[in-house]
């Protein structure tokens, strides 16, 4: 993979993340506005661990597995709709619940909200086995570019992340509590709305 092969493909990554916030997005911005910035880092490190899984698995060429079983696909698909569905009841629920009500959950638990809200989209790996073919040599180590490849869309990934979650807890502290609970029961609402999108989207459609 030629230099100018991978700044095509940076650009592509910064491009495709040019869009409303997804599913992890609005989990880790609804964290770090509920928990606070620091202690809602963990949904990041779910997120970006089922991220890497996804890679490895379309690296390995297991998409095309799944894309060929239209059975297993639509089992991951609807399971996912569902977390999804429940995860914004949640993150509505909470916000509006009396401050000294709300629940603190732990790092793990956060984590495993942060792992299961990406991997809930069966999209992803199909994603990743569209696009990395596009800048990969057949001819050069084909294991060390997706590890290249991979790792970029990661590092990107979670520099967004800390991005978004840095203004909106900033946001909170300057606009106070009731812009927390708007802002935490919008985040909610998304999720709901990404999970009628994943649920009405065609199921060939390489989109994360």
């Amino acid at each position: 993979m030629s230099i100018e092969t991978y700044i095509i493909y940076l650009g592509t990554v910064l491009l495709f993340f040019a869009h409303p916030p997804g599913p992890s997005q609005l989990l880790f911005i609804g964290g770090a506005v509920q928990h606070g910035l620091k202690k809602a880092t963990p949904i990041m490190a779910g997120d970006l661990t089922a991220n890497a899984i996804q890679i490895m698995i379309a690296g390995f060429g297991l998409a095309s597995i799944i894309a060929l079983s239209a059975n297993a696909f639509s089992v991951i698909k609807w399971a996912g709709v569902a977390y999804l569905i429940w995860m914004g009841v949640r993150m509505i629920r909470d916000a509006t619940r009396p401050a000294d009500a709300k629940p603190v959950p732990s790092g793990q638990a956060l984590f495993r909200r942060g792992f299961m809200t990406s991997a809930a989209n069966p999209y992803a790996v199909v994603f990743f086995a569209a696009l990395f073919p596009q800048f990969i040599d057949p001819a050069a180590p084909v294991a060390a570019q997706v590890a290249i490849l991979g790792l970029t869309y990661l590092i990107i990934d979670g520099a967004i992340l800390l991005a978004m979650g840095t203004f909106a807890s900033r946001l909170v502290t300057a606009l106070g509590h009731k812009f927390e609970r708007w802002l935490s029961i919008l985040s909610g609402l998304g999720l709901i709305a990404a999970a009628i999108a994943i649920a009405t989207r065609g199921e060939t459609e390489p989109a994360k």
